[in-house]
């Protein structure tokens, strides 16, 4: 029984290392794509929810924002991710909140 528990709860921090993971992966791409000359944030905001949809399913891709902010140097494109983080149980974070940086172009 206890061997089982242990399992268990190795599976679930794989699983939610593996989510964070890819959802800072899909951040930062899209905030690169969004950071691009030519390009908007919000086009990088759209990056992220095709990736982390695509990678995780529609329900990682729904709470996604891109935003810039100023910068000694130039200005950021940061893009934000919130989603679920799906842990069995009752202990630990139900959500996540990952963000991916990037220096605009041309700035």
């Amino acid at each position: 029984m206890l061997l089982t528990l242990l399992f268990v709860g190795v599976v679930q921090v794989a699983l939610a290392l593996h989510v964070r993971n890819t959802l800072t992966d899909a951040a930062g791409e899209g905030a690169r794509l969004g950071a691009l000359a030519g390009r908007e944030p919000g086009d990088g905001a759209q990056r992220t929810r095709d990736l982390a949809a695509a990678a995780l399913g529609p329900a990682f891709a729904e709470d996604v924002t891109a935003s810039t902010a100023a910068v000694p140097g130039g200005r950021l494109v940061v893009v934000t991710v919130r989603a679920p983080l799906p842990l069995a149980g009752l202990l630990g974070p139900r959500s996540l909140e990952v963000r991916g940086r990037a220096l605009q172009e041309g700035t």
